[in-house]
C-alpha cells in the first residue's frame, strides 16, 4: 500500500485529499506546515508528498529543497497561484507535478496514481540515509547527487551491501569481486576501499575496517 504525506495549512484541503486518498486505497499522513513535513520525512518513508506552497514557518519550496536532500520522494506541488515562475521554480528544485487550486480531488488522485505506478516500476533502490544505490542500474547517489564511482568500486560496494554487517576478509573480497583468477594482492582491496570511501563522502564511515581481517558495510 502506497503511503502519502499531505502537507497544507488548510485543514479542509487536507481533509478532502485524505478522504479521496483513503477511498483509493492509500495510507495517509498529514502535516500542517513545511517544517513539520520535513520532520515527518526524516522519521518516515512516503511514496508521494502533496505539498502546498504558501504555508507558515516553512514554505513549500523551501520544504521541498530540504526534503529532497533527505530522501528522493516524488512531490506534487499545490498552489493558489498560476504564475509560470512558480511552476518553473518548482520543476527546477525537483517537483514531479504541479496542481493549481482550486483543483479536482479526482484529478489529483489520478496524478498520484501515475507517480506511484511509475516509481513502483523502477529498479530496486537501496537507501541508507542519504546514500542511495540503484542496484540494476548500477548507479550510486550521495545526497541526490550521482557519485562518480568506477565499475569495480560499484561491484565492491554492491557485494558489501549484499553482505551488510558481515565481516569480509580481503581474500574473500578479492575472490568475489575480482574473481578467482585475479593474481594481485590484497592491497588492491585497500586501495579500492580508500577510493570508495572518498566518493561516499560523509557516508564513508558505513564502510568499517575489521582489524586484522578486512571490512564490512554497516548502516
Amino acid at each position: 500500500m502506497a503511503k502519502i504525506l499531505i502537507v497544507d495549512d488548510e485543514e479542509k484541503i487536507r481533509e478532502v485529499v485524505r478522504e479521496y486518498a483513503l477511498i483509493n486505497g492509500y495510507e495517509v499522513d498529514e502535516a500542517d506546515d513545511g517544517y513539520d513535513a520535513v520532520l515527518k520525512v526524516e522519521a518516515n518513508d512516503y511514496d508521494v508528498i502533496v505539498l502546498d506552497i504558501m504555508m507558515p514557518k516553512l514554505d513549500g519550496f523551501s520544504a521541498c529543497r530540504q526534503i529532497k536532500k533527505i530522501k528522493n520522494i516524488p512531490v506534487i506541488m499545490l498552489s493558489a497561484r498560476q504564475e509560470e515562475y512558480d511552476k518553473l521554480l518548482g520543476f527546477e528544485i525537483g517537483v514531479d507535478d504541479y496542481v493549481v487550486k482550486p483543483f479536482s480531488p479526482k484529478e489529483l488522485m489520478a496524478r498520484i496514481k501515475v507517480i506511484v505506478e511509475r516509481t513502483s516500476q523502477k529498479t530496486e533502490t537501496l537507501k541508507f540515509k542519504g546514500l542511495e544505490i540503484d542496484v540494476e542500474g548500477r548507479v550510486v547517489y550521495v545526497n541526490n547527487e550521482k557519485a562518480n564511482l568506477t565499475p569495480k568500486e560499484i561491484d565492491l560496494l554492491l557485494f558489501m551491501v549484499k553482505n551488510k554487517n558481515i565481516a569480509l576478509s580481503r581474500m574473500r573480497l578479492l575472490e568475489e569481486v575480482w574473481d578467482y583468477d585475479y593474481f594481485g594482492d590484497d592491497r588492491t582491496v585497500d586501495t579500492h576501499i580508500k577510493m570508495l570511501r572518498h566518493n561516499l563522502k560523509e557516508y564513508r564511515d558505513m564502510i568499517v575496517t575489521v582489524r586484522g581481517m578486512g571490512y564490512k558495510f554497516e548502516a
